[in-house]
């Protein structure tokens, strides 16, 4: 039987992921208290049920006090054989915060004060499952299809997994620099597509922008330059513990020259197969936006 931890904090994600895991033929318990843990996989691992053959429990800051005793019991559940895999779902606090809003749900451990507070409490009482995890899982920038991919590569297709989730995010410099950026490359010293009367209205997912972007040594050269740094700074990234990065490229308007390039960083990056790797244009539509 394999067994999986789905953890996290609140709003990250864990209730969905566990619904994911269901459809993909995972027995799922949410919220089992602590003390039931080891006969919940006792009576799993000795089921003669052919349909159950994988498993997942859903725990977090829910259990209360008892989650000090859970470090102990999943140390007992290892002693006695049974191997278990860590999944912990994260974000930032500040996508925390604006989910709570938005569900217009109380947190768990913020009582009637700051959701604030009870994200920074909940760190806290949840590390220790992190440092533990076998997976992590940053859903700061994730889309719901992307997290289900992301689970399906691990636990359905048992695929390589790295606890990096790249973004690559072209925009327009005159809309404001990306705030949760973590590279920023200006690329607006590459022959602008703006000024061709027939590529203007168009972007760089057509093929005649792209065309015309690449067109030249300058942007091939600084592609294969962007690609190799990338490449390098990722793993060492990783081995520090980050989980997501943003790479944003950047252009006037963030409508030709940066969507291109974005295009050519991420199809480079998606070949390794290393990393989840997604591509977001943030300003491709804002002009003709602006103009009616």
């Amino acid at each position: 039987m394999r067994l999986v931890i789905v953890t996290g904090l609140s709003g990250a994600g864990k209730s969905t992921a566990l619904k994911m895991l269901e459809d993909d033929g995972y027995f799922c318990v949410d919220n089992l208290p602590i003390p039931l843990v080891r006969k919940f996989v006792s009576l799993m691992s000795g089921s003669q049920e052919e349909d159950i053959q994988n498993a997942a429990i859903g725990i977090d800051a829910r259990s209360g006090r008892a989650l000090e005793e859970l470090a102990e019991v999943l140390d007992r559940v290892e002693s006695e054989g049974q191997k278990f895999e860590i999944l912990f779902l994260d974000a930032e606090d500040r996508v925390l915060v604006k989910r709570y809003k938005e569900s217009r749900r109380s947190h768990p451990l913020a009582m009637r004060g700051r959701v604030d507070d009870g994200i920074r409490l909940e760190r806290q009482k949840m590390e220790f499952l992190k440092e533990r995890a076998d997976y992590i899982i940053d859903t700061t920038h994730l889309l719901t299809r992307e997290l289900k991919k992301e689970l399906d590569n691990i636990f359905v297709d048992n695929g390589r997994f790295c606890n990096m989730v790249i973004s690559v995010l072209s925009f327009g410099f005159k809309y404001g620099i990306p705030e949760d950026a973590d590279l920023v490359f200006d690329v607006r010293f590459l022959p602008n597509p703006y000024y061709v009367d027939e590529l203007r209205p168009l972007t760089g997912m057509d093929d005649g922008v792209f065309d015309y972007v690449m067109d030249n040594q300058v942007a091939r050269d600084f592609a294969t330059r962007l690609v190799d740094m990338v490449e390098f700074l990722i793993p060492n990234y990783a081995r520090e513990g980050k989980t997501s990065l943003v790479i944003a490229v950047g252009c006037t308007g963030g409508k030709h020259r940066s969507v291109t390039l974005a295009r050519v960083l991420y199809n480079k990056l998606v070949e390794s197969r290393e990393y989840g790797v997604r591509l977001e244009h943030r300003d491709i539509g804002k002009d003709a936006l602006l103009k009616k």
